[in-house]
């Protein structure tokens, strides 16, 4: 190891045990050291005891509406050892550190959410970090009062030493605290069932900001001297700006530049999504209405005859021909020819917006060797990176501050719109704040890919299942992923360790690429919302077809509780007797096989996604055209729920965000442009949809948890189509379902 990279390397030590810095600020590679300037006193990173008594944990991911903010704080105090009331929060900034090899994390593990990670990847990292700084309490305390560490423990807030009769708070000893060196031997964490803190219900720790308007967005920053920007986008796909007139733009009061910003070419990946004309001003209101009075002349683009009809008329040919086998576990040609029964069905699912509420904004100011970037974002280290890749400034240079996030769904995790700032920051030198509208939102966005999913399954004379296939035509998320082969396209569409590989021996996937010029990219759940949909509803059908009973069907398919192998995120093993776990216990909770009226039906499904399990239920009546939800109950397996409240909110979340997905949203294009521009025709669900029999249920598995973000959305689209197939014998098998059942 060099000498350089020996004395930046983050070390579990300075971790934990590295003090504040100027104005409480938290610093790297310095001595154990504790600092009283303006009475903030600092045990390492995360952990910063005022004079008061109270606690201020630091939390360093992004907070997109998950409740990490308030769940790794929670695993922080319960190790620390304090009452939960006393606890605040500080937002940190990225922390990377520039090494011989390259950056390294500062505060001791990657920062940034997707996939379902935040949680179990601080796992470990945020309660060691509690259970060291009560044990460097601990030994201050024993070393002021001339014992042993064994004879001292802690009750909230202090530590105590019986046989001394002693009790000295948390507060009068940080600063000897934070200068002892950390021990060899690594600090024990509690067992489950000494938790008080984590695994209880506790409010969100920011939620009094949250409802007072007090928590700061993106949109919420203000800096001295800011100025206000925005671009006019190519309204084709990949069309370039041939020439632009800026007269009539310049001459309203507040418009300060405008000029031409370049995207990437046809094919390129992407650093911005589109080529356009960029105006900056004094104020938002200049900058649109400046905008509005562009003149632009675009160049052809190659996307010029993009359209939704030309994409699914293209699928549906390439279906017709051998495509990509990406899987071929058995003999699944010999298999289909020796069944009983056959059962082949096509399904549908579109393009989608990811339409967080708060549309893409960035604060960026470039100077001639830093760069300062303010941005709601799931990724702040590709924040670094699309800035540094802009500017040329290294990364080290460039201070990356996180707001909370109006929602993220995956299409924070591309910054795009902080490289958009960083360049309009950069021509002008000023600092910018970017801002996007809900239309530019709508029409530039990185959508979660559309395709059409062909199923074949074969049945013995038994009605058990003994061949699968899915083939797959559509529009990979990978697609303009740099260094991406074409023969690795299908692996973010089609995760070939899914349901039901290795349960049913003869399984084939097959996979078609259609290069449309949509841009694509990660929305909640990527490919398990897709798939479930597919897979929970192929299920459904082949049990009807073959006079099985659904619930049953699948029971049989997933057999016992038994770990198998799963090589994709979530892995390594996917259990399927938590999945039927579930199921059971949904179908159960909602009456499943309990007689109806006419026009009501029950529908059911599960999926397992990036390693935890959830299920649903859920009962509609169809009458005249009309869909009405009576009930949703909803199951989670989530290992073990850390924060069971904000468990809660993501399974109901997830759950509406699946079914108003379902129920009618969907990007379409013609002469390759977006036709949708807003909520009036991109409709997201309202309130009255859904029923006030929503329950949600938490079904703990063991005492290692799983993220929660993405697992309650992928079988909730299937239950309900599922549903509508029970009370109206009308199958459902093109999302979304709009106006089908009229």
């Amino acid at each position: 190891m060099s000498a350089v990279l020996e004395k930046t390397r983050v070390t579990r030590r300075q971790v934990l045990v590295a003090g504040a810095g100027l104005a409480g600020s938290f610093v790297v590679g310095l001595p154990a050291l504790a600092s009283e300037g303006e009475g903030e006193r600092t045990i390492g990173w995360f952990v910063q005891i005022n004079p008061d008594g109270g606690v201020v944990i630091g939390a360093k991911e992004p907070e997109i509406g998950q409740g990490l903010r308030t769940a790794l704080p929670m695993m922080v105090a319960e190790e620390l050892d304090v009452e939960w009331d006393k606890v605040s929060i500080r937002q940190m900034p990225l922390g990377i550190v520039k090494t011989a090899d390259g950056y390294t994390w500062k505060y001791g593990g990657g920062q940034g959410v997707g996939g379902s990670t935040g949680l179990t990847s601080n796992w470990q990292l945020m309660r060691q970090a509690g259970a060291d700084a009560r044990r460097q309490l601990i030994r201050a305390a024993a070393n002021r009062l001339g014992t042993d560490e064994s004879q001292c423990r802690t009750e909230p807030g202090v530590v105590v030493c019986t046989s001394l009769g002693a009790r000295i708070p948390y507060s009068d000893l940080v600063v000897e605290a934070a200068a002892l060196p950390m021990p060899e031997d690594t600090t024990p964490l509690k067992a489950i069932e000494d938790h008080r803190i984590i695994g209880t219900r506790r409010n969100t720790i920011d939620a009094h900001d949250i409802v007072t308007g007090r928590a700061k967005y993106g949109f919420d920053t203000e800096q001295p001297h800011m100025r206000y920007a925005v671009i006019a986008r190519a309204p084709v796909l990949n069309a370039k700006v041939a020439s632009f007139d800026a007269a009539a733009a310049r001459e309203v009061d507040g418009v300060l530049e405008v000029f031409r910003i370049n995207g990437p070419n046809p094919g390129e990946p992407y650093q911005i999504l589109a080529s356009g004309v960029a105006v900056v001003a004094t104020s938002t209101w200049a900058a649109l209405k400046g905008r509005e009075a562009l003149e632009i002349e675009w160049e052809a683009s190659p996307n010029a005859n993009d359209s939704s009809e030309r994409f699914w008329r293209e699928n549906d040919e390439m279906l017709k021909d051998a495509g990509q086998v990406v899987l071929d576990d058995g003999d699944f040609d010999a298999a289909m020819a020796a069944a009983e029964t056959t059962v082949v069905r096509q399904y549908r699912v579109p393009f989608v917006n990811h339409a967080p509420l708060e549309p893409q904004n960035c604060y960026a100011y470039v100077k001639a060797d830093s760069c300062h970037i303010i941005a709601p974002t799931q990724m702040p280290s590709g924040a670094s990176r699309a800035a540094a890749a802009v500017t040329g400034i290294a990364r080290e240079n460039i201070r990356v501050e996180m707001t909370r996030v109006g929602g993220g769904f995956g299409r924070r995790l591309t910054n795009d719109y902080v490289a958009e700032a960083a360049m309009v920051s950069m021509r002008t030198g000023w600092p910018i704040q970017l801002v996007w509208s809900r239309e530019d939102d709508v029409r530039n966005d990185f959508y979660r890919p559309g395709g059409t999913h062909e199923m074949h399954a074969g049945l013995d004379a038994d009605g058990k299942v003994t061949a699968w296939a899915q083939r797959l035509a559509s529009g990979s998320k990978y697609y303009r992923r740099p260094n991406m082969p074409d023969e690795n396209l299908y692996r973010a569409e089609l995760y070939v360790d899914d349901f039901p590989r290795r349960i049913v021996d003869n399984l084939r996937m097959e996979y078609f690429h259609n290069a449309i010029g949509l841009p694509r990219g990660s929305w909640r759940a990527p490919a398990h919302t897709v798939n479930a949909f597919v897979i929970q509803s192929f299920i459904d059908e082949i049990a009807h077809e073959t006079g099985q009973d659904p619930l049953q069907l699948q029971l049989d398919l997933l057999g016992e509780s038994r770990e198998i192998e799963y090589s994709g995120h979530g892995g390594p093993t996917y259990n399927p007797g938590r999945s039927a776990r579930l199921l059971k216990f949904v179908a159960e909770t909602i009456g499943y096989g309990k007689e109806l009226p006419q026009g009501r039906g029950i529908g059911l499904a599960a999926h397992f996604t990036f390693g935890g399990y959830a299920a649903h239920a859920i009962e509609v009546t169809v009458a005249g055209g009309e869909l009405s939800i009576e009930r949703i109950v909803a199951a989670i397996d989530c290992g073990y729920a850390v924060h069971p409240n904000a468990v809660d909110a993501q399974l109901q979340g997830g759950t509406i965000d699946g079914l108003s997905t379902a129920l009618g949203l969907e990007i379409t294009v013609k002469d390759g442009q977006v036709q949708q521009s807003n909520f009036h025709d991109y409709p997201v669900a309202r309130i009255a949809a859904f029923p006030a029999r929503f329950e949600t249920h938490i079904l703990n598995w063991d005492d290692v948890p799983t993220g929660v973000g993405e697992i309650g959305l992928p079988s909730a689209a299937p239950a309900l189509t599922n549903a509508i197939f029970a009370a109206s014998g009308k199958r459902i098998r093109r999302l979304p379902i709009g106006d089908q059942l009229a």
